[in-house]
């Protein structure tokens, strides 16, 4: 296999393990929400803080894998 038939691999595990990583984020958020009783009007920026982060720091894993 080519080096980038492995790189084609790797990037579609690593998508597929973003999302479970976002959806499992995004279940202990809720529990969060809900054990520490955050009122609902600011629960979605508890949401996007947390989603934005996750985010940045899988990128941020998706480049350093890619390049190394």
């Amino acid at each position: 296999m080519s080096s980038g038939g492995i790189q084609e691999v790797v990037s579609i595990f690593f998508i597929l393990f973003s999302f479970v990583i976002l959806y499992n984020i995004n279940r202990l958020t809720n529990t969060l929400c809900l054990q520490k009783e955050i009122p609902e009007d600011r629960q979605p920026k508890v949401f996007r803080t947390i989603n934005i982060l996750i985010t940045i720091l899988l990128l941020s894993s998706y480049i350093e894998i890619s390049f190394t």
